[in-house]
C-alpha cells in the first residue's frame, strides 16, 4: 500500500537540513509532540528543542536534534525553521555533555532569572542533542 506524501523543506540556519517528499514528520512542541501526514491542515506552531522523527518515502524513521523553530504547514507544503538540526552521526556527544553539565551549574547558582532560563534553554539543547545520538547518560 502506497503512503500519501507531502513536501518537505527543513531549514537551519546555515543551511538546508532535507528538501523533499516526506510520508511522515514528527516535531516537539511545548505540548508534547506534534505528528504531521499528508493533507494537513494549515497551520503554525512553535518548535521547542528536542527530537524530530521523519519518514522519507521507503526508509526507515530518521531522527534528528533540533533547536527551537517553527513549523508552517500551507496548502500541503511543509516549512520547518529551526536554528539548528543534528543527524546523530553529527553530534559531539563529548561537547553535549559538557554543555549539560555547564547548564546545570548556572542553573544550581541560582542567578538572575535570565540566566537561569538560558541555562535551561542550553540543558534542554544538549539533552536533545544526547538522545538524539543515542548517548543520553550524563555523568
Amino acid at each position: 500500500m502506497a503512503h500519501s506524501v507531502f513536501s518537505a523543506r527543513i531549514y537551519e540556519a546555515d543551511s538546508p537540513f532535507y528538501e523533499g517528499d516526506l510520508e511522515s514528520l514528527i516535531i516537539p512542541t511545548s505540548d508534547g509532540e506534534y505528528g504531521v501526514l499528508a493533507h494537513h491542515r494549515n497551520l503554525v506552531i512553535a518548535i521547542v528543542p528536542g527530537i524530530m522523527k521523519y519518514r522519507i518515502p521507503g526508509e526507515e524513521m530518521k531522527t534528528a536534534s533540533v533547536s527551537e523553530g517553527m513549523i508552517r504547514i500551507e496548502d500541503g507544503d511543509v516549512l520547518v525553521l529551526v536554528n539548528t538540526a543534528e543527524r546523530p552521526e553529527e553530534i559531539d556527544t563529548e561537547r553535549a555533555r559538557a554543555r549539560a553539565e555547564e547548564a546545570k551549574e548556572i542553573m544550581l547558582q541560582k542567578r538572575s532569572m535570565q540566566e537561569y532560563y538560558s541555562a535551561e534553554a542550553t540543558l534542554r539543547r544538549a539533552m536533545a542533542r544526547l538522545k538524539a545520538s543515542g548517548n543520553h547518560e550524563i555523568n
